[in-house]
C-alpha cells in the first residue's frame, strides 16, 4: 500500500476533528455540538451529496452498466446480512445478530460522504448514480435482517413478519427520503438555477463535513466507555469483517465498471455500517436488540477503521488489481 496515501489521510483536518471529539471525552471536556445544530449539519451534507449527485447524474446516459450497478448493490446489501448473521449468533443473542447483520449490510451516509471528500483529495468525482445506489442499499439489509431473525427467533416461532410496513419504513426513514429527495431535485434542475446554490452545496460541504465529525467523534467517545463490558468479539467483527467486505468488494467491482471510483465507493459501501437508518428500524421492529452493542460497533469503531485505514487500502486495491 502507498503509506504516502495512507499518512496524508490521517493528517486530513475531518478527520482529525473526529479524533479531537473522542479527546474532549477522555478529557472530560464539555464541549459539545448542540443537538438541533447536529441535526441540521448532518440534513445538509445529505442534502449537498444528494442534490449534487443528482446533477451529474443529469449528465449521465442510463446504460447497461449503471443497471447492473445498482443491482450490484442491492446484492451487497442483501448479501453481507445474510453471511454475517450466522457468524454473530454464535456468540450473541438471535436480537443481537440480526440488528448487527442489519447494520453491517447497510449503509453509512456519513462515510459515503467521507468518502466523496476522500476521491476529492485525489482529484478525482463522484459519478451521480452511486448516490442512488446508495439510497438503494438502506432497505435491503434491513429486511434480511428481520427475516433471518423471525426464522431463527424461538420464541415467535411462526410468527409473521409485516414486509410491507418495514420496507414502509426503511424508504420513509428520514435520512432516505433526504438523500432521494435531494437527488431528484438535483437531476430535474437546470445548470442556471443550480449554479445559484452552488456556493450553499459546494463551497461550505468540507467545514459542514468537519464540524459534524468532531460531533460523531464526541458520540464515539461516550459510547466507547461501555462498549468494552462486551468482550472483545463485537470489537473485533467491527474491526475485520468491514475490512474484508470493502477489499472483497473492491476485488469484485470490477466485473460490474472498470472505474476506479465507482469500484471505490462499492468497497466503501460494503465496508460501511448504518448508525441512523438501521437503529432507527431496530428500535421500533426489534426492541430486544441491545443499542448499546450494534451503535458502537457501527460508530465507535467501524467508522473510524473505515476513513483511517479502509479508504487507503480500498483505494490502493482498486488502483492496483
Amino acid at each position: 500500500m502507498n503509506f504516502n496515501l495512507l499518512l496524508e489521510n490521517l493528517t486530513n483536518p475531518a478527520l482529525l476533528f473526529f479524533v479531537l471529539g473522542i479527546v474532549a471525552v477522555y478529557l472530560k471536556s464539555d464541549l459539545e455540538i448542540p443537538a438541533n445544530s447536529s441535526k441540521f449539519i448532518s440534513l445538509y451534507l445529505l442534502f449537498s451529496i444528494g442534490f449534487k449527485g443528482g446533477q451529474e447524474l443529469s449528465h449521465e446516459t442510463f446504460t447497461s452498466e449503471i443497471a447492473y450497478s445498482m443491482l450490484f448493490g442491492i446484492g451487497i446489501s442483501a448479501f453481507i446480512p445474510a453471511y454475517t448473521f450466522f457468524i454473530l449468533k454464535r456468540k450473541l443473542s438471535v436480537y443481537d445478530a440480526g440488528a448487527i447483520a442489519a447494520a453491517y449490510g447497510s449503509v453509512s451516509a456519513v462515510t459515503f460522504v467521507t468518502a466523496v471528500s476522500y476521491l476529492e483529495s485525489q482529484q478525482m468525482g463522484l459519478h451521480g448514480h452511486m448516490v442512488a445506489i446508495m439510497a438503494l442499499m438502506e432497505s435491503p439489509a434491513i429486511i434480511v435482517g428481520l427475516v433471518l431473525l423471525s426464522i431463527y427467533n424461538k420464541e415467535k416461532k411462526g410468527a409473521k413478519l409485516n414486509i410491507p410496513s418495514v420496507i414502509k419504513h426503511s424508504l420513509t426513514n428520514g435520512s432516505v427520503l433526504l438523500i432521494l429527495g435531494s437527488l431528484l431535485i438535483g437531476f430535474v434542475a437546470s445548470a442556471k438555477h443550480a449554479e445559484g446554490i452552488k456556493p450553499f452545496t459546494n463551497d461550505l460541504f468540507k467545514g459542514f463535513l468537519a464540524i459534524f465529525l468532531l460531533d460523531m467523534g464526541i458520540s464515539s467517545g461516550r459510547k466507547l466507555k461501555s462498549f468494552f463490558s462486551f468482550g472483545l468479539f463485537p470489537f473485533l467483527f467491527a474491526v475485520f469483517i468491514p475490512l474484508l467486505n470493502g477489499c472483497v468488494f473492491a476485488l469484485l467491482s470490477g466485473l460490474i465498471s472498470s472505474d476506479p471510483t465507482n469500484r471505490f465507493m462499492f468497497a466503501v459501501l460494503a465496508a460501511s455500517a448504518s448508525y441512523i437508518a438501521v437503529p432507527a428500524a431496530m428500535k421500533v421492529s426489534v426492541p430486544k436488540a441491545n443499542p448499546g452493542l450494534y451503535l458502537p460497533m457501527a460508530l465507535a469503531v467501524t467508522f473510524p477503521v473505515n476513513i483511517t485505514l479502509g479508504m487507503p487500502l480500498y483505494w490502493w486495491i482498486v488502483m492496483s488489481v
